[in-house]
């Protein structure tokens, strides 16, 4: 700290005021210098088609071989992209044991499924699937022929069939997806009728099936034993430590190295069956780097050394990167809300550990199961503050459950803004009350102090921890923000329980809520506030919990549009009352790219990268 003579603070402060008023203004422009890329995910989103997406992709068969052939401009064969993931990198290449979004993105880049999302309009569109028919409850998916893993064996019904009823309904690896299969209480059964052709038998009209099979396939010769070896050994199989040239894949591209806290490098997949209008094979690039960059602020470094070639833009880089965009090297996509939401939520397990122990101290649980307290929180919470001072205006305070772009969204639901005395009115309602040294004690006489943990090396959420931190400190709660590193933090959150409050962010589905399912249902494997670790009884669900395993249970099972939409702005309206959770903002997903890659089309649903087959390098 230094001081100045009055000149000298008369020219900061007019330099400041000058600096202050330009940042304004670019905040104010941004939007508009930036148009959001509109899609018509279906009438129900009731949005005009603003991009010049391709023509869907057809099915050509040439030699036998039923070809995917892509509608995209004609590109150049050769090239690399280079990406980046944030913190240490994939836990697993195995697509049916990842937990986390980075080894879910590793994993799809070498495994298909047998359908996908039309990035324009949200249809389930076929994939390693040729084409469907649903026969009152039976779906007979017809594979295409003539298609091969990367070592030249046949993809066939068979996989199909070991990949469902071996792997995802024998509840190996994540259950996640086995669990949001179950219909009233049952599971599809799966049967071959010829090699390729297989017949998904539902106990009941199930809504959500149809996309959940785009889950990935995998190949039966390959990982056939590994399921015959047990639980534990799955866990272990398509690890980290897995030399790249045994991978079997059936995607875009394969496993070529794998640097732990350095680099992922895919090469493309030679026998990929996604085809250009001239009949060429793709994809059009040798090769996909992904650096692992460790944090945003390295991110950035990496991409202004033209390190690497897309970056997600957040905050006040975003101003900066538009200033520039015009003599740069890049262009800038707005691509609208996130898809996923960011959250703090609260532990209200109230049972013991094997040892005898309480995962949450008796006292906290007083405090965070008590309704008045989780909206002290609530109303505690800056979320204007976050959206102007972490997303520098780019973004939008969040209250539900279901993300801002969801076709599913209750606008009924409106949120408030921040009122510190309607807090300590909350408070005083449960008998809270502070000392004369503004310190938080509960009707017992405990001082109100408790952890908040978030994932360390992501900048975006330490700032809003740091911010949740000071709101709730105004209520003279002593707040102990803890960045950890991102596997123990998993861990804390779904095997050891020992955990007072977490911020964090999930991905989410604009299309399907079902697929939260495994976040809302008692007994999901992401029921992050009230997790159970094992299915003892349903006696210990609070009221709202049961109310939620009943709302998803019903919406699956109904067709009708209007009608599921009733029951999920009914969940969305018992999350908002409950608070379990409490969401803080939604951040606009702003995406700069090198302008030397073709065949970009930005989608609100799937991103940038999401068609990287046809992407190509402009030479």
């Amino acid at each position: 700290m230094c001081f100045c003579d009055n000149e000298s603070m008369k020219r900061v402060i007019y330099i400041f005021l000058i600096i202050f008023t330009l940042l304004l203004f670019l905040k104010a422009c941004i939007r508009k210098d930036i148009p959001e890329q509109k899609t018509a995910v279906n009438k129900n989103l009731n949005q005009n088609i603003e991009y010049n997406f391709p023509e869907k992709a057809k099915t050509v068969t040439k030699d036998g071989i039923d070809y995917l052939q892509t509608q995209a401009p004609i590109g150049k064969f050769g090239g690399e992209i280079i990406l980046s993931i944030f913190g240490e990198g994939p836990k697993t290449f195995n697509p049916f044991t990842s937990k986390d979004a980075t080894s879910s993105q590793m994993a799809g880049m070498m495994f298909d499924g047998l359908f996908t999302t039309d990035a324009k309009t949200g249809e389930v569109i076929p994939k390693l699937a040729k084409e469907y028919e649903i026969k009152g409850n039976d779906y007979y998916v017809y594979l295409r022929k003539g298609l091969k893993w990367s070592d030249e064996t046949p993809i066939t019904a068979d996989d199909v069939i070991f990949t469902w009823k071996d792997i995802i309904f024998a509840g190996l690896g994540n259950t996640s997806l086995r669990d949001s299969c179950i219909i009233d209480g049952k599971l599809p059964t799966i049967s071959k009728i010829d090699d390729y052709t297989v017949k998904f038998t539902l106990p009941k009209p199930f809504a959500p099936f149809l996309r959940q099979l785009s889950a990935e396939i995998a190949p039966k010769h390959v990982f056939e034993n590994a399921t015959k070896k047990g639980a534990k050994y799955f866990d272990g199989f398509y690890s980290t430590t897995t030399p790249p040239e045994t991978f079997v894949t059936s995607g875009a591209f394969k496993l070529k190295e794998y640097k732990p806290a350095q680099r992922v490098v895919f090469i493309k997949n030679p026998n990929y069956y996604e085809i250009n209008t001239k009949n060429e094979k793709l994809p059009y690039l040798n090769k996909v780097v992904y650096l692992i960059v460790g944090d945003a602020n390295n991110e950035i470094l990496k991409f202004e050394a033209k390190e690497i070639d897309v970056i997600s833009l957040k905050g006040s880089n975003v101003a900066r990167y538009k200033q520039k965009e015009a003599s740069s090297d890049y262009k800038i996509y707005n691509i609208g809300p996130d898809t996923g939401t960011m959250f703090i939520v609260l532990n209200l397990n109230n049972r013991k550990n094997p040892e005898g122990k309480y995962y949450v101290q008796p006292e906290k649980q007083f405090w965070f199961k008590d309704k008045n307290f989780r909206y002290a929180i609530d109303y505690a919470i800056d979320r204007d503050n976050m959206v102007q001072n972490i997303a520098n205006g780019l973004a939008e305070p969040l209250f539900t459950a279901e993300s801002l772009n969801s076709i599913y969204l209750n606008k009924d639901i409106k949120g408030h803004k921040r009122d510190i005395d309607i807090s300590r009115e909350y408070l005083k309602q449960a008998g809270f009350y502070t000392n004369k040294n503004g310190k938080l004690f509960d009707k017992y006489g405990n001082i109100v102090e408790f952890d908040l943990y978030t994932n360390a090396g992501n900048i975006e959420r330490e700032s809003l921890g740091v911010m949740v931190k000071q709101d709730l400190e105004d209520l003279g709660m002593k707040v102990n923000f803890k960045p950890i590193e991102f596997n123990t933090l998993v861990n804390k959150m779904v095997n050891t329980l020992d955990w007072d409050m977490i911020l964090m962010g999930l991905t989410g589905s604009p299309l399907e809520p079902h697929n939260g399912k495994n976040v809302w249902n008692s007994y999901g494997s992401l029921h992050l506030f009230n997790q159970r670790l094992e299915k003892t009884s349903y006696d210990d669900r609070f009221d709202f919990e049961k109310q939620l395993d009943e709302i998803f249970d019903k919406a699956s099972l109904e067709t009708d549009f209007n009608s599921r939409k009733a029951l999920y702005n009914k969940y969305q309206e018992i999350v908002y009352e409950e608070k379990p959770i409490i969401y803080l903002y939604s951040p606009t997903r702003i995406i700069a790219v090198r302008k030397k890659f073709k065949n970009i089309y930005p989608s609100i649903l799937n991103g940038v990268m999401y068609n990287i087959e046809e992407i190509y390098v402009d030479k």
